[in-house]
């Protein structure tokens, strides 16, 4: 069966909402870290660059193995091979400490995501089940810095944020967070006491804190365009590879 998909601008930019320059970049970086694999037994199904497609279509839309496989004329099964198989080399470049670290502001928040894998996620306020995902962009350049492996979605973002491994990479950098993230090092907004309102030299300085971590909401709000983050089916470490690699897709977008 032939399918309809291919690796041609018209279905990557409709699709994924990447040029081709970009999707070029993304399917070199898979190239590099073995996607091809070793060529044993039959040859493959796709070429590299439709199972590239497939893995990025899949975290777009969230379709269904079942959907997609008519989509690039091929069998629920291959799909989910292609998909276990390059999920994890989608993944953007370990964070490294920037040379102006000095210079440099940061800024991390916390985000609920739908999960169907009860080892992942818990019962949270926001979704019956959920994971936390802790993401760190760059205030200036909006990139996606770090991001860090879910937490149960019950877990305060404080906590998550000390236990995720993010901490060691701002080391002589300034991070923001919200008040949530009290007592853990980063910048925060004063808090108000009972009965007694901020000195108006802390509400300014509230109000100038709120407007530039915004940039990370709005950051968030743009990764989520891939739906895979509203409800993400996979087990084990399918939420944390679909998180790097929807950050990865925001990075070549925003970079170009």
């Amino acid at each position: 069966m032939a399918g309809v998909l291919r690796a041609d601008p018209l279905w990557v930019e409709t699709f994924i909402g990447l040029r081709m320059k970009q999707f070029g970049r993304l399917l070199r970086v898979v190239r590099e870290r073995g996607g091809d694999g070793p060529r044993i037994g039959r040859p493959r199904c796709l070429p590299l660059a439709d199972r590239v497609l497939v893995v990025a279509v899949y975290y777009r839309t969230n379709l269904t193995m079942r959907q997609l496989a008519p989509l690039f004329g091929v069998s629920p099964a291959t799909v989910c091979r292609v998909i276990q198989r390059l999920r994890p080399l989608l993944a953007p470049e370990p964070a490294s400490r920037p040379v102006d670290a000095a210079d440099r502001l940061w800024i991390v928040d916390g985000t609920p995501v739908p999960v169907r894998d009860r080892k992942v996620g818990a019962s949270s306020r926001n979704y019956r089940f959920s994971a936390n995902v802790q993401v760190i962009i760059d205030a200036d350049t909006r990139l996606v810095v770090a991001t860090a492996r879910p937490a149960p979605g019950n877990r305060a973002d404080a906590h998550v944020w000390r236990d995720s491994g993010l901490p060691q990479h701002r080391q002589g950098v300034t991070v923001l967070g919200d008040g949530t993230y009290i007592s853990t090092g980063l910048v925060v907004p004063h808090r108000k006491r009972p009965g007694r309102p901020l000195p108006a030299g802390e509400e300014a300085d509230n109000a100038e804190h709120r407007q530039v971590r915004a940039r990370v909401e709005h950051a968030i709000g743009r990764l989520k365009n891939y739906k895979i983050l509203y409800d993400c089916r996979q087990h084990g470490d399918g939420l944390h590879h679909a998180v790097q690699a929807v950050a990865h897709m925001h990075n070549l977008a925003l970079a170009a």
